[in-house]
């Protein structure tokens, strides 16, 4: 064979492996390009509900930036309740109180539209607060704890609540809570696929510990939650339903309540304190935590969040009539610098805040 002819032959080879090695190189730079830090939050508009969208940009002075409003299509209207809007990896869910439904957020890169509407089951109306798991959908309303398929919405268990109160739901591994504001805790069981299974068991609370439980949040399969009003304002639950309540900041209520509860690094905990305008900061284990300190807040919290990589902190709360969302940032011991704060958007409170990266 000549050389003129073997030339012919590897040309194609050569083509191939170059395309090849330029297709790698894309993919490798695709994967190295990390997504942006977005931030959601609910107008709760009594007439028409909207998800605000905000962009983190991270930096030697951090900025919050407004991106676009996406309507539910549904009605708001909630109160007195925290987590209202959740996002997990790719999809997200917003609870639509004055239409009994949830509104399904799907994301694709560094867009975010809104997907199907999951209504609640018939019965179970005033949705106030939801939680995600990888596999299911948690709607708590005045009425009803329901799990749903995720993220298909299909319905497959609904708890009765006799009392109106409920604030919150959060799931750990084993086991979710809801918190009831009228002074009770209640435990909902899961079964071993996830869902709720059908049964709810009260969690008898200390009299120090048992006024106004409102925000929650999980560690496993132990539980954080505040009994804003009580002179012990937070607590730890374990999963045999042992209860450890924790001192707050003092004086306590009405000057101090820790209200909404985030989970952060470590063994840490970051409690929106609303009359304090205040985050405040516990720390514990496995059966009981102290009070580390509070961070001041231009106006009162009512719903924080921790980002899913725990390098961020993000609080709602309003001020002179006009809603924000205030991000710190959280170093290596969980102490917390103020980020940014997000523009005016023209909305006088926000309900729920959730991270998506």
């Amino acid at each position: 064979m000549n050389h003129a002819m073997l030339h012919k032959l590897n040309r194609p080879l050569a083509g191939s492996l170059l395309a090849l090695g330029l297709l790698a190189t894309a993919s490798a730079m695709a994967a190295d390009r990390e997504r942006s830090t977005l931030l959601l939050t609910s107008t709760n508009d009594p007439g028409n509900n909207s998800v605000i969208v905000f962009k983190l940009e991270a930096g030697a002075a951090a900025t919050l930036s407004y991106l676009n409003t996406l309507a539910t299509g549904g009605k708001g209207g909630a109160a007195n309740n925290a987590g209202i809007l959740q996002f997990r990896d790719e999809r997200g869910a917003v609870a639509n109180f004055g239409s009994n439904s949830v509104t399904e957020l799907v994301r694709e890169d560094d867009d975010l539209h809104i997907g199907a509407t999951i209504k609640q089951s018939s019965g179970c109306v005033k949705p106030d607060s939801v939680a995600l798991s990888r596999d299911h959908l948690f709607i708590l309303g005045t009425t009803c704890a329901e799990s749903h398929a995720w993220p298909s919405g299909g319905l497959d268990a609904v708890v009765h609540l006799s009392d109106p109160s409920a604030a919150q739901i959060a799931v750990g591994e084993h086991w979710s809570a809801v918190t009831m504001t009228a002074g009770s805790l209640l435990r909902l069981p899961l079964a071993h696929d996830g869902a709720l299974s059908g049964g709810l068991v009260p969690i008898p609370l200390p009299a120090d510990a048992k006024n106004t439980p409102l925000g929650e949040a999980f560690w496993g399969d132990i539980l954080g939650f505040t009994p804003a009003h009580s002179p012990d304002s937070f607590a730890i639950v374990d999963r045999e339903r042992t209860v450890f309540p924790i001192p707050g900041p003092t004086p306590p209520y009405p000057d101090n309540a820790p209200c909404w509860v985030a989970k952060g690094p470590g063994n840490l905990w970051y409690a929106g304190n609303s009359p304090g305008h205040a985050v405040s900061i516990f720390f514990s284990g496995g059966s009981g935590g102290i009070f580390y300190k509070s961070i001041p807040l231009p106006g009162a919290p009512t719903d924080v969040t921790v980002s899913h990589d725990k390098k961020w902190l993000a609080v709602i709360y309003s001020v002179t009539g006009d809603a924000h969302i205030a991000v710190f940032s959280v170093d290596a011991y969980g102490d917390l610098t103020a980020a940014a704060t997000s523009p005016s958007v023209g909305v006088a409170a926000f309900s729920g805040v959730a991270f998506s990266q």
